[in-house]
């Protein structure tokens, strides 16, 4: 029996996921769970990223205690964002937070005094967000960031964190292509935008492939949690990646959804697909497994969802009970969960209501309302969105798999397979952390392809089925 540690890290909590691997079949649990709160001060949103390598660190101990042989550690987390550190390894303040409104604008901003959108969307195949780390670092260079401009290194979050425990310092391929400073024709970081943000290649790390060893955990952690010279492999670093490499499907006929705070759409391709169809509907190009591309678009989620839960005050505070008011209501107004209205607003709910007022529809008055509200609409949008794939990826979709913690909501998902007309297959739930997973097995040397370890997830987990009514 072999064991490792998947860390997981989205943009609301944390946890470690310990898993046992036989040869056959994984058998997981959750081993640790921690809020990731955005850290609010000064005016800005931070990410407090010493108290989550501190809480890496206490699952570490855990492990130790508990006697578990850990064969490795992955660390996956979101996309974009990054951590700055000094040439004596300090780390130089807290990650600002992807949902800062710093970069409001930003955009804009680039396109008029550096580069136009069609030239940028041709070197990197990445949709336009004020959140891509492009924007972010043009925003602190703009501002005069004394942080950036001591930086040594610039370092992703999953690899921020690999490098604390290693003090080795990687740009892992997946996470990097979230960036929007891939060129997509070189297979690195485009010289250009890094001339327009006058940074060197060097800051940002050795690129590696999913599976690439970064290191051993260094003495000093050793010394603090009590364990040996435990590998930390740099598994597919963008937690979209590593869950599309749990997608248990048995063919290429699929569109996957990685469904969570974000609704991540898509599918895989064996290259980008840049287009005009693909630059006018803002479709993005990541990086996947095997050099494969995950061509998708970002919907907000069940983000709506998660704020206005903030604001119900005679709502069930079950998730279950919440997501089944979605039936006893018969409202019937949509929103475009695209719509910038929903990307930070100081109110959901009142966001909601905005957007229903704008378009001259009905507003929600209750819990339920905005329940079903939501659903009908991310269903709706998932349902656009896959035309858009067949006719600009042009593949053939013959079912959707659902991935991620939504992929539970049994309305949601009965929803998605009536709006698309397909077959939804529901699970794994834990994909992030069973993709990390399986890289880290396969790193080992006990599955050589992605078909074998999906065909791992399809023996290790059960599935769920909606068909359309």
């Amino acid at each position: 029996m072999k064991y490792f540690l998947a860390i997981d890290l989205g943009a609301t909590s944390g946890r470690t996921v310990l898993s046992a691997w036989d040869g056959q079949r994984i058998e997981s649990r959750e081993f640790t769970r921690f809020a990731n709160p955005q850290l609010p001060m000064l005016g800005h949103l931070f990410w407090d990223l010493p108290r989550l390598y501190g809480e890496i660190l206490d699952a570490l101990r855990r492990v130790a205690d508990e006697g578990i042989p850990l064969t490795s550690i992955g660390i996956d987390t979101w996309g974009c964002d990054f951590a700055l550190f000094g040439h004596d390894g300090q780390l130089l303040g807290l990650p600002y937070c992807y949902r800062d409104s710093h970069t409001d604008g930003a955009v804009e901003r680039f396109f008029e005094h550096y580069m136009p959108a069609p030239e940028l969307y041709r070197r990197t195949g990445i949709q336009f967000m004020p959140f891509n780390s492009l924007f972010q670092l043009e925003t602190l260079r703009r501002n005069g960031s004394t942080a950036l401009s001591a930086a040594d290194k610039i370092l992703f979050m999953p690899d921020a964190l690999s490098y604390m425990l290693t003090n080795r310092a990687v740009c892992e391929r997946t996470v990097l292509s979230t960036s929007q400073l891939l060129n997509v024709s070189t297979g690195d970081i485009d010289e250009e935008l890094l001339g327009i943000l006058q940074l060197r290649r060097s800051q940002f790390g050795e690129l590696v492939q999913p599976g690439h060893i970064v290191g051993t955990l260094t003495k000093q952690v050793q010394d603090a949690t009590g364990l040996g010279e435990v590998p930390v492999v740099a598994v597919a670093g963008h937690d979209t990646a590593s869950a599309v490499a749990a997608v248990p499907a048995p063919d290429d006929r699929f569109a996957y959804l990685s469904c969570g705070t974000w609704s991540l759409l898509g599918i895989e391709s064996p290259k980008p697909i840049i287009s005009e169809e693909s630059f006018r509907h803002n479709f993005t190009n990541e990086g996947g497994l095997d050099g494969t591309t995950r061509f998708l678009k970002n919907i907000s989620g069940l983000w709506l969802l998660e704020n206005c839960r903030k604001e119900f005050k005679d709502a069930p505070s079950d998730i279950n009970q919440l997501n089944a008011l979605c039936h006893t209501s018969s409202f019937d107004s949509i929103i475009d969960p695209e719509d910038p209205l929903f990307a930070h607003p100081l109110s959901m709910t009142t966001a909601i209501r905005q957007y229903c007022q704008r378009t001259g529809q009905a507003e929600p008055a209750t819990a339920a309302d905005y329940v079903r509200c939501i659903f009908r609409s991310l269903s709706q949008r998932y349902s656009q969105v896959i035309q858009l794939l067949r006719q600009v990826g042009k593949t053939d979709i013959q079912r959707l798999h659902v991935i991620g913690g939504g992929s539970l909501n049994e309305h949601l998902m009965q929803w998605t397979a009536d709006a698309t007309g397909l077959t939804v297959v529901a699970g794994p739930s834990e994909g992030t952390a069973l993709g990390n997973t399986l890289v880290q097995i396969r790193a080992a040397g006990d599955v050589a392809s992605l078909a074998e370890m999906r065909a791992v997830v399809a023996r290790s987990v059960s599935l769920r089925h909606y068909q359309p009514r």
